[in-house]
């Protein structure tokens, strides 16, 4: 059952007809009981990496440095951006940064970033993500690092390409 339109504050952000519908997830991704789905941003960017000397000294690896997205409404309008926290900003100002608490690979692991929960640990502004209590990312296309093989310089950089759905509840 769809909920009624959700109305967001003014400053360009834009609500579909009716609230988006929680998709089906592994248990772990879940929300918290009691908060419901109220925003969901569909991004397009990259995820960073950096080529750096392992924790070990054996060698090179690629490691996760940020994401840089937009976000936008199913209709393609924009509502913001995502990066670096991470932190999600919509056009009114407001932010909030997450904190990873579940992840599952998802059903493509080799070819896409995992799929995550995010506990809000942090808020900016009074705006539309003011009320964010938890993130899921789900829907994921893309944003793996890169081959192994090709980390041979330390300081080299690699922008892979990412497709994910962000929901947002309250």
């Amino acid at each position: 059952m769809r909920a009624a339109l959700v109305l967001l504050p003014a400053l360009g952000l834009a609500a579909c007809a009716t609230a988006p519908m929680p998709p089906q997830v592994p248990g772990a991704l879940q929300p918290p009981a009691g908060q419901t789905l109220y925003l969901e941003a569909l991004a397009r960017g990259v995820q960073i990496y950096d080529c750096a000397a392992k924790p070990d000294g054996s060698g090179l690896a690629w490691t996760f440095r940020a994401p840089e997205a937009n976000l936008t409404d199913r209709a393609g309008k924009p509502l913001g951006k995502h990066y670096a926290g991470p932190t999600w900003e919509a056009l009114d100002g407001s932010r909030v940064v997450g904190e990873v608490k579940a992840r599952d690979p998802g059903p493509t692991p080799a070819t896409a970033i995992p799929w995550l929960l995010l506990a809000a640990k942090g808020h900016d502004g009074s705006g539309v993500l003011a009320e964010a209590r938890s993130i899921q990312r789900v829907a994921t296309v893309g944003g793996v690092a890169p081959p192994a093989e090709s980390c041979t310089a330390a300081g080299q950089e690699q922008r892979v390409y990412y497709t994910a759905t962000y929901l947002f509840y309250r």
